[in-house]
Order: structure tokens, then sequence, then C-alpha cells
């Protein structure tokens, strides 16, 4: 199975997700402002927890080059709110309990998992700019390091 992938330049797919408090958030409400999108397997697991954390930490200097983060997985949006809380998280985590928007971005689909190939999230990053284009689709990206690579490529020190 080959995934869709997103390249640079082209436009993101639109999506209305529910955040962890259940309310509603549009792609096009994030217009405006360069946006992060990471997409992530599951709250509270350990990869997850560090990527996230990572995200936490760095988020003054991210929001000082101008950019906000949002994390998306299938959790539901009672489980995002733990997270959150749980981890002290200060960006938006969006519910996609049907991996719609995960098959949009090509971040949904068959992935290596312990020697085996297993159908399910694919951790990527999108950075759009202020009109919602592509800048930046990283694929398969470690959750260990990754922020600070991000941080790199984007010249945010």
């Amino acid at each position: 199975m080959t995934n869709l992938r997103l390249d640079p330049g082209t436009t993101a797919p639109d999506f209305t997700l529910r955040d962890q408090d259940g309310t509603q958030v549009s792609l096009a409400d994030l217009h405006g402002q360069k946006t992060i999108l990471y997409f992530y397997p599951a709250a509270m697991t350990p990869g997850c927890t560090t990527q996230a954390c990572d995200f936490r930490d760095s988020i003054s200097s991210l929001q000082g080059a101008g950019y906000r983060v949002i994390g998306i997985s299938r959790d539901e949006p009672a489980r995002l709110a733990q997270f959150r809380e749980r981890d002290g998280l200060t960006f938006t985590l969006l519910s996609d309990p049907d991996h719609a928007v995960h098959t949009a971005y090509g971040v949904w689909g068959e992935k290596m998992n312990y020697g085996k190939v297993v159908e399910g999230v694919i951790r990527s990053t999108f950075v759009l700019d202020e009109s919602g284009i592509i800048t930046h689709a990283l694929y398969n990206v470690k959750a260990t390091g990754h922020v600070a690579r991000l941080r790199k490529t984007l010249g945010v020190g």
C-alpha cells in the first residue's frame, strides 16, 4: 500500500475537528498565522509524551518565531484533555477518531512496528504558512529529537 504524500507548495487539506474541550477547529480558523501540525499515534504513550513535552518545552521560542503548534491524534477529546492536564501541554490537541484527516495528509497507512507491517499512524509533521500552504512535510519522524531538528530546520533558536 502506497500512502499519499503531500509536498511543500501544496495547499493543506481542509478539516474541521474537535479539540480537547470539544470545540470545533477548522483549518480556515488557523489562517493568518504559521502553524505546525503534528500527527502522533496515541496520547499518554511514552513516545508521544516525549514528543508533546518537547513541543511544550519549545513553545515559547516557536511562538516567538510566529508559529502555533497543534497536535492531531485519533484520541477522543476527553483523553486529549487528560493528556494536556497530565503533562501541562499548552497547545491545542485535535481529535480525528475516524482518521479521515490522517488519511488526507498521508499519515495513515502501512508502517513497520517491531518488525511487522501494521496499519496505523505514521508520525509526521507539517509546517503551514499563513495561507495554509505546506512549507515542510516531514514523514516518519522520530518522537525523540524531532522538535530540536524541526527548530533547526525552521531557524528557530
